[in-house]
This record gives C-alpha cells, structure tokens and sequence, in this order.
C-alpha cells in the first residue's frame, strides 16, 4: 500500500510540475485528447497501464 501511495505521489508531482511549466501545452494536448474518439483514448489508457505495470514489476524483480 505504500508503493501505491509513492506512486500516485510522483505521478501528481510530475503532472503538476508539467501543468506549471507548460500551462498553454497541457491546455493543447487536453483538447487534442478531448477531439479523440472514445475507444481511442481507452485503448490508449489501457496501454499506459500495461507499460506502467510491467515497468513496476520489473523494477520490482
């Protein structure tokens, strides 16, 4: 449970120094993202959740 707080930890840290440093980019992307279809952004999602599954289990190996 700690390594899930870690996690999400960092995963705020980096996501808010982005929306610090590159307010205008963050603001692009998001509407990019919005102007993709559904299942498009799912499987993104999907795959993102996969590589940072696999990243932590071989860290963790």
């Amino acid at each position: 449970m700690t390594d899930l707080a870690v996690g999400l930890g960092l995963m705020l840290a980096i996501e808010g120094i982005a929306y610090a440093l590159f307010p205008n980019l963050m603001r692009r992307m998001i509407a990019r993202v919005l102007a993709e279809p559904s299942d498009r952004v799912r499987q993104f999602g999907l795959l993102s959740a996969i590589i940072g599954v696999a990243m932590v289990s071989w860290v963790r190996w």
